[in-house]
């Protein structure tokens, strides 16, 4: 079982400090950097659709559809208009009949999903633990 140092804890602390200490907590701020960021990115149809693309180098529109299982084809195009707006995506059409659209992954894009692969692997390794969690507390 792993245990956490006091000197983890330290540095966790002073990365949030970082990240929050310019914050007035008497007046937080209307837009957060980081909850207007993680909330596009981080969604369960974003993350999905970037770890796809950092699988294939690039995919068109029904075959992420077909791999991101359950998206509607309204959301999966909401999801990738914004995901190519903020930088993550590319988007190439070709002028053709029917038109091809072909998305891929930006460097910037590529960049996250290494961080979004980080954190996938912790909840692979951690998720019997947060499934026990849940079955304790009634919820499973």
């Amino acid at each position: 079982m792993e245990t956490i140092t006091e000197n983890q804890k330290v540095r966790t602390i002073k990365k949030i400090e970082k990240m929050f200490g310019h914050i007035d907590y008497k007046n937080p701020p209307e837009l957060c950097p980081v909850r207007d960021v993680m909330s596009v990115a981080s969604d369960q149809w974003s993350t999905l659709i970037l770890l796809w693309l950092g699988y294939f180098k690039t995919l068109r529109f029904n075959k992420l559809k077909k791999y991101v299982y359950g998206i509607s084809n309204k959301v999966l195009s909401q999801r990738l208009k914004v995901l190519e707006a903020d930088g993550y995506v590319s988007r190439k059409a070709y002028p053709e009949v029917p038109i091809r659209v072909e998305y891929t992954l930006t460097d910037f894009g590529q960049l996250y999903v290494e961080k979004l692969l980080d954190l996938t692997e912790w909840i692979q390794t951690n998720s019997p633990k947060i499934l026990a969690n849940r079955e304790r507390y009634g919820l499973l």
